[in-house]
């Protein structure tokens, strides 16, 4: 899978206000965000990952991170923003609408708190390339597999594919209330899961284990997104056990029982730039 470009003069900052909120399910929501520098993302994949810049309370102002002869220069922590990683969804060129969801779990995150609470008019920084890139590799066949913070992504993919496309996809939600419409014109099957009763479980894993996977020689690509500890199961079983190569293969974990992105965020790297080629 091609890699993004990891150069700052490819990134975009823009500040946008919160136009519009809808409840996708009941614990699954979509933020519509509009503003004049819209169109400055008009090249960026949906479906990829963006940096969303929450203000702290009382600042209304988006104090972004300046880079300049090599180096990242961040604002003073009065003013600075709390930094998550959210998905790109969608975006409207002609109404200067951008779209994120966010996956409402309670004011114990920023993101989440923020999304909940923010009233039409509440703004928020967003950064992202402004390059295309490749979300997905063409393939014969499919594995989409993550909990809700990857819907968005599975989504974008799902509403991408050919109708040539087979594969399968697993879905972990809370609740059959979570289950949404994903919208394909492919033959990939949608199966929605749910946790249990003591949440930390193996249920993704299992229901990966369990998909028949395609004989060698089938081109083949798995996109994998959840809890740190799922992903790095599914990794280990589809690279060690079952032989699958690098690029046949992308795995992301978006957050960590137990801890904050921040706290996360150095573990889930360093874990993954340990994959071994």
């Amino acid at each position: 899978m091609a890699k993004k470009e990891n150069k700052a003069q490819h990134i975009i900052n823009a500040t946008l206000k919160v136009k519009h909120k809808e409840y996708i399910t009941p614990h699954y929501l979509r933020i519509t965000l509009t503003g004049a520098d819209v169109p400055l993302f008009a090249a960026a994949t949906v479906g990829e990952n963006n940096k969303i810049f929450i203000p702290p309370v009382g600042v209304n102002e988006i104090h972004f991170p300046t880079f300049e002869n090599g180096k990242w220069s961040y604002p003073d922590a009065a003013v600075s923003p709390a930094v998550r990683t959210y998905t790109h969804r969608g975006i409207d060129l002609e109404k200067k609408e951008m779209y994120i969801d966010f996956v409402a779990h309670g004011d114990n995150g920023p993101a989440s708190a923020w999304a909940m609470q923010a009233e039409e008019g509440a703004i928020l920084g967003i950064a992202m390339y402004g390059l295309k890139t490749e979300l997905y590799p063409q393939a014969d066949w499919y594995l989409l597999a993550g909990d809700a913070t990857a819907i968005p992504v599975i989504s974008a993919i799902m509403e991408d594919l050919p109708d040539s496309a087979k594969g399968v996809v697993h879905i972990l939600v809370e609740s059959p209330r979570e289950i949404q419409t994903i919208y394909t014109r492919s033959k990939i099957v949608v199966n929605w899961h749910f946790y249990d009763a003591a949440l930390q479980n193996t249920i993704l894993e299992d229901r990966v284990r369990e998909t028949t996977l395609p004989e060698t020689g089938a081109s083949r690509f798995a996109y994998i997104a959840a809890e740190f500890s799922a992903v790095k199961a599914i990794r280990n079983y589809l690279r060690k056990e079952q032989n699958w190569n690098r690029e046949e293969l992308y795995a992301y974990s978006y957050w960590k029982f137990g801890t904050t992105e921040d706290q996360s965020a150095i573990e889930r790297r360093e874990e993954h730039q340990s994959i071994p080629n």
